[in-house]
């Protein structure tokens, strides 16, 4: 009988020409097309060194300009199997991967975006983020034949009474197939953590504990906080996409934005919002479209019966 020692050293090895394989890779695609952080932490091997180049990445989606996310979309495909190969690391690679869909849909709106016309010896413009309509048109398009996340089967049915308890649609537990697609282990490189992405401060305000048990790891206890925060931001803003732009960039940078542009809606604002809250609410409302055919203008607000 083979030993523990031996499927442990087996194990070590491979992960070993894992490294090195990817290493040979990055050096290949270097010039052209990944980020020099990236590649450094690559030929280093140290976990520590890929969260700092993974934050980067984080860093560079919460930016001005959609068109950008385009120019770093092989860097966030690559990097997955090196999060993957370090056991420290799964768990941002979990939150990454759900995240590649707003590097293809960057690319698909660079290549239909004309660039800016610029005159002569003037710098050259940034690419204007397109308006949300055209956002929810591609979102629509790209989800439309988008199965089930194998994980979400388990977890719908479970977790849609603990949004309706908290009055809020049982629809939008599909919350988490575009937060983490119902991954309790996910974790962003800001702290955001579990199916429902929620950042420390935020579960704490709605009653989880994160020290000794992280209880946003566990799906019932982050639905609960996830929803009634939701159930607040609505209440604040009065719209569903209001409150989602709040849930993802902040209620501070949407209220902020609302009074700046003396806007009353989502849309009026959505160009001044960070890139990834852009994408990130019409990626939840095609979402709700494709897995339960209901638009926000349709969700009601479950009330007390008898």
């Amino acid at each position: 009988m083979l030993s523990t020692a031996w499927f442990c050293c087996t194990a070590a090895f491979a992960q070993q020409d894992l490294l090195t394989d990817l290493l040979s890779t990055a050096e290949q695609l270097a010039v052209e097309n990944l980020d020099e952080n990236l590649v450094k932490a690559v030929q280093s091997g140290d976990p520590e060194k890929l969260k700092q180049a993974l934050a980067e990445l984080q860093k560079q989606m919460r930016g001005d300009y959609l068109i950008d996310l385009a120019g770093v979309r092989d860097t966030a495909k690559f990097i997955i199997p090196l999060l993957e190969a370090h056991e420290e690391t799964t768990a941002y690679a979990n939150w990454l991967r759900t995240r590649l869909d707003y590097f293809d849909v960057a690319e698909e709106v660079r290549k239909a975006t004309p660039a800016p016309k610029t005159e002569p010896g003037a710098t050259p413009k940034p690419a204007p983020n397109p308006p949300p309509e055209k956002e929810r048109e591609v979102w629509v398009r790209k989800l439309a034949e988008r199965p089930w996340p194998e994980k979400s089967k388990a977890y719908v049915t479970k977790l849609k009474p603990i949004f309706e308890a908290q009055k809020v649609p049982g629809q939008l537990v599909w919350l988490a197939e575009v937060e983490s697609s119902f991954d309790s282990d996910a974790l962003s490189p800001a702290g955001a953590a579990g199916m429902f992405q929620l950042m420390p401060a935020t579960a704490k305000r709605f009653g989880l504990s994160i020290w000794p048990f992280d209880q946003r790891y566990k799906p019932e206890s982050s639905a609960k906080a996830a929803s009634a925060y939701l159930q607040a931001l609505h209440t604040h803003f009065k719209d569903w996409r209001l409150a989602l732009a709040a849930y993802n960039a902040g209620e501070g940078t949407v209220q902020r934005l609302l009074q700046k542009h003396r806007a009353t809606t989502f849309d009026q604002i959505a160009p001044y919002l960070p890139v990834e809250t852009q994408m990130y609410v019409p990626k939840v409302e095609a979402t709700l479209l494709r897995r339960e055919g209901v638009k926000f203008s349709e969700l009601h607000v479950p009330t007390d019966q008898g």
